[in-house]
């Protein structure tokens, strides 16, 4: 028999046997290579350049090598497996679970050895060939341990006396969208994923250096599993508070933002359990925080900030930011007077509002920039801009910008050095 309808019928029959990491080829890749597999069992060449054509298109817009893939697929995959070795160790797993995870490994490697050499010499005539591997520089941790472990795989003879370090690698960076992403967005019920967050760095942010450093050692308890505050961060807008919560992003590689809108706080009891058992640290992050006084919504916000029967979390917190000191609208015809039976303890109501920012167990306030506040900002984000101007022509003008459009601020000093820097790119 050739060497096609040797490996191709063989390689297919053990894929469909596949038992915990079937998700692995559940993907456009995946299934345009069990597609070929079957077509190349076969004789009909049509059905054999149509699917290697299908397979070829699909690993082409991963960007991956065929190699890559299968890795990245094998350490990326979540089910509730798993997700299992991101808490316990494989010891903890039933015998006959771990069995069948060896199972699987050692199909999964039969699948990496079967190189894109030997997909494209099963179509005759002879295809252009996909390479197995597209090495580029890793940019995170996850990326360089992935790298370190594709090399042992590699060489490895048998996959299954792998998993001690699989469940090592799940263990510190976890499994699914969560691994492979830093932010994130709740949206109608599930996180989705922020492909490109804002690109901001700690210190590009000047001008609030007390609340800055205040947050930052308040993440890094985070992050060491020490206890952590919820942090509301106050004050006048444009002072850079989001920017600020931003930028933690790129403290650690252990770290991730989720952004929840103010008509999503119903359900953060939900996401914080969703959290609770991941390995990574979380931020909860409400922009712009406040409620109108017929919105109840603060009340799922204030059950995550003080607690319930259920023990809190110790990988999560919630930041928040908001332009008002106190975050629920009160209007004066709201108080109770001498008159008003409608409510026993009106007070206690009116209280409960005002003080609900007192829930958080750090207030950081940021004060209108001054003038020299301003300038400093400006002048640190025009030698990040590595823009050339005399200090006298560039106080002016950034004077000039804040009178003009929206007063004295952080955000207002980067949108004059964004075009500033644009203006001179073009004279």
């Amino acid at each position: 028999m050739t060497e096609k309808t040797d490996l191709a019928p063989d390689l297919y029959t053990r894929c469909l046997s596949l038992l915990v990491y079937r998700e692995v080829l559940h993907d456009e890749v995946g299934q345009a290579f069990l597609a070929l597999l079957q077509a190349a069992s076969g004789h009909d060449l049509h059905d054999q350049l149509q699917a290697y054509g299908r397979w070829f298109s699909a690993i082409a817009q991963t960007h991956q090598g065929w190699q890559d893939y299968v890795l990245e697929r094998l350490l990326t995959v979540e089910n509730s497996i798993t997700r299992s070795l991101q808490t316990i160790t494989p010891d903890g797993l039933p015998p006959a679970l771990v069995d069948a995870i060896a199972h699987d490994l050692q199909i999964l490697q039969q699948i990496y050895r079967c190189t894109s050499q030997q997909m494209g010499q099963w179509i005759s005539p002879p295809m252009p060939i996909w390479a197995d591997q597209l090495p580029t520089p890793p940019t995170t941790p996850r990326q360089a341990e992935m790298l370190r472990l594709g090399a042992y795989l590699a060489t490895l003879p048998d996959w299954a006396t792998a998993i001690p370090k699989l469940a090592a690698f799940y263990q510190t960076f976890g499994t699914g969208m969560i691994a492979q992403y830093l932010a994130f967005r709740w949206q109608t019920g599930h996180l989705v994923a922020i492909a490109h967050p804002d690109p901001i760095r700690v210190d590009a942010l000047v001008g609030y250096e007390t609340q800055r450093d205040t947050l930052i050692k308040n993440t890094e308890f985070l992050l060491a599993g020490l206890p952590a505050l919820h942090i509301l961060l106050y004050g006048s807008r444009g002072s850079g508070k989001s920017s600020l919560v931003k930028s933690l992003l790129r403290l650690h590689p252990n770290l991730r933002l989720i952004e929840v809108g103010k008509s999503e706080l119903t359900d953060l009891s939900t996401i914080v359990e969703q959290l609770r058992d991941l390995p990574q640290k979380f931020i909860i992050f409400v922009d712009d925080l406040s409620f109108e006084e017929d919105n109840d919504a603060y009340k799922a916000l204030k059950v995550v900030l003080e607690g319930n029967l259920t023990a809190r979390p110790d990988n999560v917190v919630v930041y928040a930011t908001s332009n008002r000191r106190h975050l629920i609208r009160e209007f004066f015809d709201e108080r109770p007077r001498p008159s008003d039976a409608d409510e026993i303890h009106h007070w206690d109501t009116v209280q409960e509002k005002l003080s609900f920012s007192d829930r958080f167990g750090l207030t950081l306030t940021f004060e209108p920039a001054d003038q020299q506040t301003y300038l400093t900002i400006v002048h640190h984000l025009a030698q990040q801009a590595n823009l050339s101007l005399k200090a006298e022509e560039l106080e002016f003008q950034a004077l000039q910008w804040a009178t003009r459009h929206n007063g004295r601020s952080g955000r207002t000093a980067r949108q004059f050095i964004d075009f500033l820097k644009a203006d001179l790119a073009l004279s």
